[in-house]
């Protein structure tokens, strides 16, 4: 279901796995949106101006001049985003109780475990100047347990919820 809005929904962002969530969620929903790189390698996210909008200094946030009672919205946090946009849009993101919470179980799954670890993962076995062998196989054994519980849920059902979601779109990324 698209909903058309007068501009463009300002979508803050950078090439990165959790990058990609955003611009997904509003080309599967038919969202205008406008594309603001915040060039993370150049600490761009430690903007003043960046600040304003995703207190955090992460990205993705959004702004979206048409939120609420016409009123503009910064949101940050993918999982946010997606839960706002979803609810927004009526987009793969269900109005019933029982079908919203399987959505949001995996999606806090996937924001609260599944990438956090394979970052850390990533971080420890690639990119980390010292290698701490407790580390790095701490991280990989928990990246090795949450996509055994991913293979686990995909064996017996086609999406993670009843149906694509929010939830999918999180876990692709």
């Amino acid at each position: 279901m698209a909903v058309t809005t007068a501009q463009p929904i300002e979508l803050y962002t950078w090439s990165t796995p959790n990058g990609w969530k955003i611009p997904i969620m509003l080309e599967e929903c038919g969202l205008p949106y406008r594309v603001v790189p915040v060039n993370i390698g150049k600490g761009e996210q430690m903007a003043p101006d960046f600040l304003a909008i995703s207190p955090n200094n992460k990205i993705p946030a959004i702004v979206d001049p048409d939120g609420p009672g016409g009123a503009p919205i910064s949101v940050f946090e993918s999982g946010a985003i997606l839960q706002y946009l979803g609810r927004k849009t009526g987009c793969l993101y269900p109005s019933d109780e029982r079908a919203r919470t399987a959505v949001d179980e995996w999606l806090f799954w996937q924001v609260g475990g599944l990438g956090p670890m394979l970052g850390q993962a990533h971080h420890f076995r690639i990119y980390a100047q010292d290698k701490i062998p407790y580390a790095i196989e701490r991280f990989t054994e928990e990246a090795k347990r949450l996509y055994g519980v991913l293979d686990r849920r995909l064996a017996t059902h086609e999406y993670l919820a009843d149906a694509y979601s929010i939830a999918d779109i999180a876990a692709l990324t």
